[in-house]
């Protein structure tokens, strides 16, 4: 086992250690049917120097060869993870996120576990099998961009770790992949999600799961507080007209708080299939409500929200407002991890090995997150006060007991915006519009 990772696992709680013994890495090699031979980079090892080459910012692979004495060349590790099953790290980052889920099990809202799905997106190199796969943005010519990846996850509110996620083509909706993300989840669960994931399909989905959404209204669905109002679906005869919301009012909660029946679209989106589709319910009863930001600097001015919540009681308006609140915890969760972190640009040639550097960088944001859940917890304060960079600093350092990191807490935020602009001036190269090829045959002409 590399020394430096020995030092790293014992600095960890004793049920997250366990998690990344060499026993446990080995049973899931046993598991997805891999079968290694007795040589010095096996998949223990290759894991584990994996997950340090991570957590010092993706380093290049010619570094990891100097994390200990070894007789390996940097040609031999890459082959190395390129043996090692991609199943094996996605096993390992699920348990882990399993293990800390059931260590905080305290941490919910109003007795339930709430979850919160997004999307991002991450760039890599330009590789003929990395462009076919994933596609790259609009706008920019063959040979002259990146490939970008669709990156879907699935984070704790309370704890900010990452469960699951999953890829994509750049061109495809977040949607398409939001069903598989919340696949496995304990009933009683809440997911949570802004506009894009809110949707008759998605909610009938969750609710056959025994799930509970809440989500932000869809700026295409007509949403009207009046009693008694005429909705869409009261008539089927006649089509409908376009300023009716597309629900029928069932019961008033409040001025803004009501229940109402949304009704089955004729057309079954692309991301699912027919006989799926079939399935569904003709009609799903929800929640609709809608509330005023307060808050000065806030783009957003007023806010409805769609859930499958319909006890207004046990889940008053005023605390589901303020758990959507939280759901932009999750950008910054994407920017420890894809800033942060350096996970904004993978170094991978192929398809394969893209995902299993994800999957890795999965495993050590959720290592990292369980030093800072340690380091609040002995402290009293919030674990997004603590920085996710100091937690993987003390992490791979050399000095360190087992007891709890005094890592640096931010102060707590008191509403404060930002105007999102870069102060750093980028260097003043002309941009790419041309393939490198034909561009080296300008040079002598235009004398570049």
């Amino acid at each position: 086992m590399p020394p430096r990772i020995i030092l790293v696992l014992r600095r960890l709680r004793q049920d997250v250690a366990a998690g990344l013994s060499r026993e446990t890495i080995e049973d899931a090699c046993r598991q997805v049917g891999h079968h290694w031979r007795g040589r010095v980079l096996d998949p223990a090892t290759t894991v584990y120097l994996f997950l340090l080459q991570v957590l010092h910012g993706n380093t290049a692979c010619r570094h990891v060869v100097h994390f200990g004495n070894w007789s390996f060349s940097d040609s031999a590790y890459c082959q190395a993870r390129k043996r090692l099953p991609l199943a094996v790290l996605e096993r390992l980052a699920e348990r882990l996120a399993a293990t800390l889920r059931a260590a905080s099990e305290d941490a919910r809202w109003l007795g339930r576990r709430v979850w919160v799905v997004d999307g991002s997106s991450f760039s890599m190199p330009d590789k003929p099998g990395l462009q076919a796969r994933f596609g790259q943005p609009g706008g920019q010519r063959k040979g002259c961009g990146f490939p970008v990846a669709k990156w879907l996850a699935l984070f704790d509110v309370s704890t900010g770790m990452l469960l699951r996620s999953t890829t994509a083509p750049l061109r495809t909706h977040d949607m398409s992949r939001a069903a598989v993300v919340s696949d496995g989840l304990a009933p009683g669960d809440v997911v949570l999600g802004d506009r894009g994931f809110c949707s008759y399909v998605h909610i009938a989905i969750l609710i056959g799961r025994g799930l509970e959404a809440a989500f932000r209204v869809h700026q295409r669905q007509k949403v009207d507080f009046a009693p008694n109002r005429p909705g869409a679906g009261r008539k089927k005869s006649a089509p409908a007209p376009d300023d009716l919301p597309n629900s029928r009012w069932a019961l008033a909660r409040d001025m803004e708080d009501h229940i109402v029946t949304w009704f089955k679209p004729k057309r079954s989106p692309n991301w699912i299939s027919k006989e799926e589709f079939a399935a569904l319910p003709e009609r799903i009863e929800v929640r609709e409500l809608r509330y005023r930001v307060e808050t000065p600097g806030f783009r957003v001015r007023e806010v409805t929200l769609v859930t499958t919540l319909l006890n207004a009681e046990a889940f008053p308006a005023k605390e589901l407002a303020e758990l959507y609140h939280k759901r932009w915890r999750v950008e910054v969760d994407f920017r420890h991890i894809k800033t942060s972190m350096r996970m904004d640009v993978l170094r991978c040639g192929t398809a394969a090995g893209v995902l299993k550097e994800l999957a890795v960088f999965c495993l050590a944001y959720n290592l990292a997150r369980s030093v800072m859940l340690e380091s609040a917890r002995a402290r009293g304060v919030d674990p997004d006060r603590v920085r996710l960079v100091d937690a993987v600093r003390w992490l791979i350092g050399i000095e360190g007991g087992d007891a709890p990191p005094p890592l640096v807490v931010n102060p707590p935020p008191c509403g404060r915006v930002e105007p999102r602009v870069v102060k750093r001036r980028p260097k003043q190269y002309m941009r790419m519009t041309k393939p490198r090829d034909e561009l080296r045959k300008l040079l002598p002409m235009k004398g570049f």
